[in-house]
């Protein structure tokens, strides 16, 4: 395995049982991210990119695959290893309101991590960490007594970001933190997220719906569909090359501010395929206009159809031109 790989997933799956049969909700995953890079996450609701990022981080256990981080296999450890790992492997939390307890003042929210750690030998060591850690993350030291409903929207990620930073982790899954805020606010988040990464070398996964936010801030992109990865490229490539029928139709999507721009929205139709118990065949063949008889019964591998840009679809060459 390179050095310089961060995090390394091999087919990676995590199935949950429901009353009607097995939901997949992560189905064979695979990918690698380069250390002090960001790896953009992108899909539908539902497509199982949060659950991927819990997973990773053993929030959740999986059902198959391996998972290594910075060389050494952690797909199945003890609660003491888990409990070492979480130092270096952390997460910022869709919801900063759900995600902190609302018991607790700022300071005491920050301080838990250190606490929990026993990473600070006096109460004054403690309360300078602290202060610290709301400087870099843009809160207010007059803020240190407050509670988080008495607090907006950004400040209460960037608690959630000063939770997740204090322990000095070298990897973060960040599961759509920007996604509750307003657009002015988000900016903000995104522009801290990237100058922690930044100063402190830290590796993202970074797992959003929208698409403009995910090519601002990530090294390279995930297209997920239903549990798989339908396409995967660094993210210029990706927005100038789409090749995966599903992640064409996603970038039309994207609103353009430019009267003159002619790009025709793709519109999908027909109907999703169930996670449940999904058969042996393209989960995006019911809704793609270049389906055949081979998509129906047979799972497209995830190919290199170009440097560095992998594909699953069985007609990529014939539909691009390749």
């Amino acid at each position: 395995m390179e050095n310089n790989v961060m995090l390394s997933v091999k087919d990676l799956k995590k199935y949950f049982p429901t009353p009607g049969g097995m939901l997949h909700a992560v189905d064979g995953v695979t990918f690698d991210i380069q250390k002090g890079t960001t790896l953009g996450v992108v899909g539908e609701s539902g497509c199982g990119k949060s659950t991927l990022g819990r997973v990773v981080l053993h929030l959740h256990n999986s059902t198959g695959g391996q998972i290594f981080f910075e060389g050494k296999d952690i797909t199945h450890v003890s609660k003491a290893e888990l409990h070492e790992l979480r130092k270096q492997m952390q997460i910022i939390f869709q919801d900063p309101f759900s995600s902190i307890d609302p018991r607790m003042s700022v300071k005491q929210l920050i301080a838990e991590p250190l606490q929990i750690y026993k990473l600070t030998k006096s109460k004054e060591e403690l309360e300078k960490k602290v202060k610290e850690t709301m400087d870099i993350v843009g809160l207010a030291s007059r803020l240190a007594d407050s509670y988080a409903h008495e607090l907006d929207g950004g400040r209460r990620q960037r608690i959630g970001i000063g939770r997740a930073i204090i322990l000095n982790p070298s990897f973060i899954v960040c599961d759509e933190p920007v996604s509750a805020l307003d657009v002015s606010i988000q900016a903000q988040i995104l522009n801290l997220m990237q100058d922690l990464q930044e100063e402190r070398k830290l590796t993202y996964i970074f797992v959003t719906h929208n698409l403009s936010v995910v090519k601002h801030i990530s090294t390279d992109i995930m297209v997920m569909y239903l549990g798989c990865t339908v396409e995967k490229a660094n993210a210029n490539e990706l927005f100038h090359h789409q090749y995966h029928p599903y992640t064409k139709a996603l970038i039309s999507a994207i609103p353009h501010v430019d009267p003159d721009d002619d790009t025709k929205r793709i519109l999908l139709k027909g109907e999703l395929t169930s996670p449940i118990n999904p058969k042996n065949a393209c989960r995006f063949a019911p809704r793609c206009n270049y389906a055949c008889e081979k998509c129906h019964c047979e799972v497209p591998p995830l190919e290199e159809v170009a440097p560095g840009h992998f594909v699953a679809c069985h007609r990529v060459r014939e539909i691009n031109g390749l």
